[in-house]
């Protein structure tokens, strides 16, 4: 697993493009017959993406955890962001993923691992664990079942569709958050005017994307933005104290995950589109 050591935004305004996608920027968590991590100092969250092929690929990193098993002290949610199915067993039991179906795994669960239903085809499993200081029960949301809110309008370039799986509202949990935003075609922008969340960070992931599609993220305080250029299923790690929107040369997907003090969605602190630089 790759470590990811948080910083300031004092510090941050020193940095060059180079040092923050080298920072912020998660870029090759997918590849065939892997299971691939971040720990990010940002509230301890994980990002992670498996494809599994011929064989089943187990949940674990005990050298860097320093645990007897994964969720020893975790939770964790999937999400299969590809066309083929998969398949997580949790102590023994199996749970069925399409795309863009969800599962959360509470912590306490010792064992494990996730699978194509077609080693041929494989499966794209999403990954984002955190802290939990309780268990909570095993859960799948398939995206039929989730709630769907449409925000934005054409006109803005915004209009868009948010799932959200794991909320106050939805799959209950420790602190992690977790949902989906579908941008309908001809829209780009996200998150525009922007927000902060002091208590809380997030970590973007970009994916239903071609592969000469680019978005564009905005980060950094409101006052001092840079931006990164992120390809197809790349992930971004936005610190609680910058803010996180986006553009892309089309529309696109991103799962949005986050961790932290409180557990609510509606805690942030707006930004006013003239306080942007």
């Amino acid at each position: 697993m790759e470590t990811r050591y948080a910083t300031n935004p004092t510090d941050f305004k020193m940095y060059d493009g180079e040092r923050i996608r080298n920072d912020f920027l998660v870029e090759n968590l997918f590849v065939q017959g892997e299971l691939n991590m971040v720990y990010s100092h940002y509230d301890r969250l994980i990002t992670g993406g498996a494809v599994p092929t011929d064989k089943p690929l187990k949940l674990e990193d005990k050298e860097t955890l320093k645990t007897e098993y994964f969720l020893e002290r975790r939770e964790v949610g999937f999400i299969n962001i590809s066309e083929n199915a998969g398949k997580v067993t949790v102590d023994g039991e199996s749970y069925d993923l399409n795309k863009r179906d969800c599962l959360y795994v509470g912590k306490g669960n010792k064992e494990v691992t996730v699978e194509s239903v077609d080693a041929s085809k494989p499966a794209r499993f999403y990954i984002v664990s955190a802290l939990a200081h309780t268990n909570y029960p095993t859960k799948k949301l398939a995206i039929e079942e989730a709630t769907p809110t449409h925000l934005g309008s054409d006109a803005e370039s915004n209009n868009r569709t948010i799932y959200k799986y794991i909320h106050g509202d939805g799959i209950q949990s420790c602190q992690l958050m977790m949902g989906m935003t579908l941008l309908a075609p001809n829209n780009m922008w996200n998150t525009m005017p922007p927000h902060v969340h002091d208590r809380r960070m997030e970590a973007y992931l970009y994916f239903d994307m071609d592969e000469e599609s680019r978005v564009f993220h905005f980060m950094g305080k409101p006052d001092d933005t840079r931006h990164i250029v992120v390809k197809n299923e790349q992930v971004v790690l936005s610190p609680p104290w910058s803010i996180h929107s986006g553009v892309g040369t089309n529309n696109y997907t991103f799962i949005w995950a986050m961790a932290g003090e409180n557990y609510t969605f509606d805690d942030m602190d707006h930004v006013k589109m003239e306080e942007l630089k």
